[in-house]
């Protein structure tokens, strides 16, 4: 067996984003690789015999073809595809070439096509009287809103994301949605005739984060508030009878720590919220560094309207649930493993399935079993010629009733008898989960002779409402305390782990953890910084979140600055004996550049043992869909740095 590298990324697939044809025989996926000589990504469309597993791949230009949607005649389907520059919709029939749909300037960022295949609805942004000369010169940007940049979309001008319908016979374009409000598109009535979206139309939103969701005619143009109270909505779907509308959302009870609902709606009558019994996270919350193009996060209703499927995350795995009208739930899959995507035709599901060994592959669902049949192997060869760690889970429970639970990785090519260094991981969020899905880096450091230990400490899905809110006004308390006991533990009861030789790293809020636990402590032999957080007072208003995230994180506002200064690890560098490689991306606006170098500065002036490396072009999703090369780049510096140090 050959040992994992970082170039290995160039070698693996991710498969996700299955649809269904409407007879039930075919699916389409969307099959993603790393290009090295053109350091992008290209993602590929192929169809599958659901029954014999055959797959005949459908796009071939290069660049990225996602998001396919079936015609309800079954014989074509729409696309985005960026094979002209920025995403624009694609129409595919018989033998012919793809049709463009769309034309928008600035690319099309998602759309639904209609039950009856004869139009589409698409967000896009849009800005009044743009110029298009190849030669204008730069312009300064006017800023009036707090609101004015994020980490996805850079700085903010007067675009605004609006929703357009086309008529795939005619080609006829309009825009449903035209005042100076950003609209989320979310689904198309039964009818094709009324579009889901959702607005924030307050008049001040630099502290709005909520939203109403609507109902427009296509016709007539005429809308329908369907909410009553402004919530947090991210996802949406209308029965087939047009009768019901599901929304995935919550009213900001715990903040950005609240657990998303499925809440229905129906004309006459009270809010129901189906989800009301059951204490998990709604949708998809697995961290990962490989996957693209999931499409995960969404509701969908049975064909006889009575049921919404979904996908719950609970303790490390992912899974699809169905949840009746009539208040009664079940959980569809039994699967210690990620499902980050799915599709059904009648009782039919399919799945697109990664576990810790596996990046990505297609299923067929088992529906009276609930077990998984393979229909894809896309990623053959990396399985039969790299060995791969599996991980043991590992929990700590407390006298009191708390508990810590994680995995333990032996390094890949383990010897009995022999001690090895441990990495512990800490996971950004922090309000994610580490599950039981494919991580290159996890596996890149196992085949280097490393122990991986990764866990979900207080703060993480996963494990119910009150574990995931349980941070929040105690980063460096609760949250540090159990990352140190569960090492404790592992160190105790685990002999081949060699306690002079520990690790640690992780990014966003895992880089807080990795730069307070060095201030907190030297057991750590070697340290690596990502996209983190020092400064809590500077990060209020730099970041692209910062000045409402403190608030609901640290729960201090500018004004209290001890708080503030009390919570940031650069307060305790001087007690950071451990080095410390820092590492983050020159365009993150979420953590700004700025917290890295007030760090590296502050540590160098105190002679500590530091290294900086910035990546241009980056922004905070480097590690998942950052530029392939530099992507590679930072594995194999986090790499160096251990081996450097704990070797």
């Amino acid at each position: 067996m050959k040992e994992l590298t970082a170039q290995t990324l160039f070698q693996l697939s991710t498969v996700t984003n299955p649809v269904v044809s409407p007879n039930g025989k075919e699916a389409i996926i969307v099959v993603t690789n790393l290009d090295e000589q053109e350091d992008t990504y290209q993602a590929h469309l192929y169809v599958i015999d659901i029954k014999t597993g055959k797959q005949t791949k459908l796009t071939h230009a290069k660049g990225k073809h996602i998001a396919p949607q079936w015609l309800p005649s079954g014989d074509g389907f729409t696309y985005l595809s960026n094979r002209k520059g920025k995403n624009q919709v694609f129409l595919k029939q018989g033998m012919t070439d793809a049709k463009q749909v769309t034309n928008e300037e600035h690319g099309v960022l998602s759309y639904v096509l209609s039950p009856d295949g004869t139009r589409i609805a698409y967000s896009a942004f849009f800005k009044e009287s743009e110029e298009n000369e190849p030669d204008r010169k730069p312009e300064p940007l006017v800023i009036d809103q707090m609101k004015y940049k994020s980490d996805q979309r850079g700085l903010h001008d007067d675009r605004v994301m609006r929703i357009g319908s086309i008529d795939l016979a005619t080609d006829n374009q309009q825009w449903l949605t035209t005042d100076y409000y950003d609209s989320q598109l979310l689904d198309f009535s039964g009818d094709s005739r009324h579009v889901l979206f959702a607005s924030d139309r307050t008049e001040n939103r630099d502290f709005s984060f909520s939203a109403h969701a609507y109902l427009i005619n296509i016709d007539s143009k005429q809308e329908r508030q369907v909410t009553k109270e402004a919530c947090v909505i991210t996802g949406g779907a209308v029965s087939p009878d047009g009768q019901t509308i599901a929304l995935l959302s919550h009213r900001r009870e715990y903040e950005n720590a609240t657990l998303p609902k499925v809440i229905l709606y129906r004309s006459g009558t009270e809010e129901t919220d189906l989800t009301a019994n059951v204490d998990a996270f709604i949708g998809d919350i697995a961290i990962g560094d490989f996957l693209q193009h999931t499409g995960s996060n969404r509701l969908r209703f049975s064909d006889d309207g009575q049921s919404l499927y979904t996908l719950v995350s609970s303790k490390g795995s992912v899974n699809i649930w169905k949840f009746s009208l009539n208040g009664d739930h079940q959980q569809l899959t039994n699967t210690d493993a990620h499902i980050n995507g799915f599709d059904f035709h009648q009782d039919e599901f399919i799945v697109t399935h990664s576990s810790v060994v596996e990046p990505s592959e297609c299923y067929r669902v088992n529906h009276t079993e609930k077990t998984l049949s393979r229909l894809t192997s896309f990623n053959a060869a990396f399985e039969e010629s790299f060995h791969v760690s599996v991980p043991e889970k590992v929990k700590l429970n407390r006298d009191d009733g708390s508990f810590v639970e994680g995995w333990l990785m032996k390094p890949a090519f383990y010897k009995e008898g022999q001690q090895y260094p441990l990495i512990l991981e800490v996971h950004g969020g922090p309000h994610a989960m580490y599950a039981h899905t494919y991580f290159h880096e996890f596996q890149l450091l196992t085949a280097k002779g490393y122990g991986v230990l990764y866990t979900n400490p207080r703060g993480s899905h996963g494990y119910g409402q009150a574990f995931v809110d349980a941070v929040r006004g105690d980063y460096g308390g609760g949250d540090f305390q159990d990352l140190m006991d569960i090492l404790d533990d592992v160190v105790k009861t685990t002999n081949w782990v060699d306690e002079s030789r520990l690790g640690l790293t992780g990014g966003s809020y895992g880089g807080f953890m990795t730069n307070w636990a060095v201030g907190h402590t030297n057991r750590f032999k070697a340290a690596v910084t990502q996209r983190s957080i020092s400064n809590w007072i500077s990060f209020y208003g730099v970041s692209d979140i910062g000045y409402y995230f403190s608030e609901w994180q640290i729960k201090a506002e500018l004004d209290e600055m001890e708080t503030l200064w009390k919570h940031s690890p650069i307060k305790y560098v001087a007690d950071v004996e451990t080095p410390l490689l820092i590492l983050h991306g020159e365009n993150d606006l979420r953590c700004p550049i700025e917290q890295a170098e007030q760090l590296f500065i502050a540590l160098k002036r105190l002679g500590k043992q530091t290294r900086f490396i910035r990546f241009p072009e980056a922004n905070h999703e480097l590690s998942r869909s950052g530029k392939p090369s530099l992507r590679v780049k930072r594995l194999e510096a986090i790499f160096g740095w251990f081996e450097k140090y704990l070797t």
